[in-house]
């Protein structure tokens, strides 16, 4: 199974964000013992890496950080032709709509985010961290 995880949900876990750690650390934890291929994107990466600087105002640490998500996750470029897709999207978050493009290209079989209401046109299935965490556990998902 593959999954392209939201900035949130790495964001969560990063900053201990309560009460949305547990289940970031359990979804991060499940990519780390394989039970899963996890995804972030390029763009996610750089806004990751902005957020984490602004926290801890150490771009050291920041970088650290990043290079130990880096070492779980699988990350994934997003194309030109990524944008022009999402730009005809019905997706009405443009951001989003990227990320649902870079998806799509990849063949992911979900997205993992908080924000499921932002991406509610997505053809790819959208999960909470924890309806993802269910969801392998159960082991229903198609591979």
């Amino acid at each position: 199974m593959t999954a392209l995880i939201d900035t949130c949900v790495i964001m969560d876990f990063l900053q201990n964000r309560q009460p949305f750690f547990d289940d970031a650390y359990a979804v991060l934890r499940m990519a780390v013992i394989g039970e899963f291929d996890g995804y972030i994107t390029a763009k996610s990466a750089a806004d990751i890496h902005y957020l984490t600087r602004r926290c801890t105002h150490s771009e050291e640490e920041s970088r650290a950080n990043l290079n130990k998500l880096l070492s779980i996750v699988i990350l994934l470029d997003t194309t030109a032709e990524d944008v022009f897709h999402a730009l005809t999207s019905d997706v009405s978050d443009f951001e989003d709509a990227i990320m649902i493009e870079t998806g799509i290209r990849c063949k992911a079989d979900c997205i993992i985010t908080r924000n499921t209401k932002d991406f509610k046109d997505s053809p790819i299935k959208v999960l909470t961290p924890a309806e993802f965490i269910k969801t392998v556990e159960a082991k229903d998902f198609e591979e």
